[in-house]
């Protein structure tokens, strides 16, 4: 069943060209992605965007009025153009020949011309972030230079006297066909008309801002909301804030990718971090509470239990990076491992140097000895001499 264009456009079926450029005009600034976002609206802008380009080409209208559908790749569409495919009802054998010896081999049907409003690419910026906005989030003002839509214009990319009009070169067909000799015979191949790029039809009256292209590069501030738990090389999907697409066409989406900067304090590991912690002999030996600053809770306490040895490694629970799933939901969090550093004195004066010379008589430590040299008699140094 072919379309209603000019219903489409809210227009009559006499409407001249100047009244379907103004309805398509009116329509576009209502409903393109950059001012209506919604999905219903991004429908309809296709819609209206695929009924103007029919209506504004004197052979496709002419089609319409036939009560046929220029875009409908079906039998009606090839009967009004002149020729059809006589291999269309055979699973494509058409598409086949194409393929093969070109567009016109398979019965005289070319591709057609392509749309002018096409969808728009994605866009990719790194982002630098500290381990500290990675673990609670933050929302992040960033600079972004990409297509836009022509302010001037609003896509249309034609100035105000501005009209479509058919390609002087290729006709409308988008294409320009060239005849070989072969073995085979006469083999025809068809490519993108250079006059009009391949869209059958030209701007009269170009927009002076984008040349006739719908969009324009600027510069503008874009906030990504990054959720808490992001890590190094993830990437932020905001949809439709990417490059707008060629002739006012829907935006790709932007892609920001978290370069995580490395932190002095905390080492991440995954879901978990580490720190080193710094205790005198004396905390080691007699035991303490030790005030230590986290990234994301504040000032905890750790307890250090009388006779913490060195490298000994205490893990406070949840006090880690929290765990982002891929839903962006957060799913509790890891765990913080302090590793403790026992430090010894390098300096000490005579009144602490008798102190701990005290220290050492009363554990009977006034000699050093190899670990486990009492306890394992007759082992290590019993076969070293029996060797001599």
């Amino acid at each position: 069943m072919a379309r209603d264009y000019y219903g489409t456009l809210g227009v009559s079926k006499d409407a001249s060209d100047q009244e379907i450029k103004r309805a398509y005009r009116k329509l576009a600034r209502e409903l393109h992605p950059d001012v209506n976002p919604s999905e219903d609206a991004q429908q309809k802008f296709g819609e209206v965007t695929t009924a103007y380009e029919v209506l504004s080409d004197p052979q496709k209208r002419k089609v319409v009025d036939l009560g046929g559908d220029p875009m409908d790749g079906g039998a009606g569409a090839g009967g009004a153009r002149g020729g059809g495919d006589p291999f269309g009802g055979f699973g494509g054998l058409g598409d086949i020949m194409d393929a093969f010896f070109g567009a016109a081999a398979g019965g005289g049907r070319g591709r057609g011309p392509r749309s002018r409003v096409q969808p728009g690419s994605d866009a990719l910026i790194r982002l630098r972030l500290t381990l500290e906005e990675c673990a609670t989030g933050i929302d992040k003002e960033i600079a972004v230079d990409t297509a836009v839509l022509c302010d001037e214009c609003r896509g249309a990319g034609m100035g105000e006297n501005g009209s479509v009009a058919t390609c002087d070169t290729c006709g409308g067909q988008g294409e320009v066909q060239s005849v070989q000799r072969s073995f085979l015979g006469q083999v025809v191949t068809a490519r993108p008309c250079p006059a009009c790029q391949g869209l059958g039809e030209t701007i009269t009256d170009p927009c002076r801002k984008c040349s006739g292209d719908g969009r324009v590069r600027a510069r503008r501030n874009v906030t990504a909301k990054i959720p808490a738990g992001v890590g190094d090389g993830m990437r932020i999907r905001l949809s439709g804030q990417g490059e707008v697409g060629p002739g006012g066409g829907p935006a790709g989406d932007l892609y920001v990718e978290v370069d995580e900067e490395p932190n002095e304090v905390f080492e991440r590991q995954g879901n978990e971090l580490h720190c080193r912690l710094r205790i005198p002999v004396t905390s080691a030996a007699l035991g303490a509470s030790v005030p230590l600053e986290t990234l994301i809770d504040g000032e905890v306490d750790v307890e250090i239990e009388p006779g913490t040895q060195p490298e000994t490694e205490l893990v406070l629970t949840g006090k880690g990076m929290p765990r982002l799933r891929s839903s962006g939901r957060v799913d509790g969090r890891g765990d913080l491992h302090v590793h403790v550093d026992v430090v010894v004195p390098s300096k000490v004066d005579e009144e602490q140097a008798d102190l701990l010379r005290q220290l050492a008589k009363l554990r009977g430590e006034e000699a050093p000895e190899l670990a486990g040299s009492s306890a394992h008699r007759g082992g290590l140094f019993s076969k070293l001499r029996a060797k001599k």
